[in-house]
């Protein structure tokens, strides 16, 4: 019992780091372009009571890595007011990337302390359990901020890459294309959680996003072991 408790908090803590700063990003980024809307509700708080959806940050992450399904969670979105940005559809594009943003970031941040521990522990053959902690809670944090930054680069509303579509496609086909937004987020539930878990074999995270991924982890992994030393 206990070892499922900190393998559920060696996911939820970092999770929740994540995704209060990829939020919060939004709200910096949407201030800094002319729309306070964010600040003036008090949701540029790093705290994370402020941000932290209990079923979508942590009920439902802990449930499908139990189950053995890919991890998603979301927080309570900051708000952002379009018509309030200077050039709103040019804004709206460096908003929404905010958020993928600053997780790339937190994931070189994570990099480098989990590379300086590592290097710290190289020669010691068995680590503590806290140590041995902060090491999976550090592997979470680098894993994390790289599948939420690509997660929310998909092109599917409320995803933050819908934005960025939107923001590039004419006006007309932008207009067309919000409108598939009320049914963005079931559709997410569908491919990602539901279809998955009664077809096996349908798994489009997995063909989509493993591959760019893999391939990130790959060149962010090397980060640690240079600054490990190993």
């Amino acid at each position: 019992m206990t070892e499922t408790l900190l393998q559920i908090a060696a996911l939820v803590v970092p999770m929740i780091i994540a995704i209060v700063f990829h939020e919060v990003a939004h709200g910096w980024v949407a201030r800094a372009l002319g729309d306070p809307t964010a600040s003036a509700l008090g949701r540029l708080s790093l705290n994370p009571l402020k941000h932290v959806d209990p079923f979508g940050t942590i009920i439902l992450p802990g449930a499908l890595k139990l189950a053995g399904l890919p991890v998603l969670g979301w927080a309570k979105p900051v708000p952002v007011d379009k018509a309030r940005l200077r050039n709103p559809r040019r804004d709206m594009m460096l908003v929404a990337a905010a958020g993928p943003g600053i997780n790339f970031v937190m994931a070189a941040m994570g990099a480098v302390v989990l590379g300086l521990l590592i290097g710290v522990y190289k020669t010691d053959p068995e680590p503590g359990a806290v140590a041995l902690f902060f090491f999976e809670n550090l592997q979470n944090f680098l894993v994390i901020n790289l599948f939420l930054a690509l997660f929310n680069l998909l092109p599917i509303p409320p995803f933050d890459g819908s934005h960025i579509v939107e923001g590039m496609l004419p006006a007309p086909a932008a207009r067309a294309y919000e409108r598939i937004r009320p049914i963005g987020f079931p559709l997410i539930i569908a491919l990602v959680v539901v279809l998955p878990w009664l077809i096996p074999s349908f798994n489009p995270v997995q063909s989509v996003l493993m591959p760019p991924m893999a391939w990130l982890y790959s060149h962010y992994y090397a980060l640690v072991t240079a600054v490990a030393g190993v």
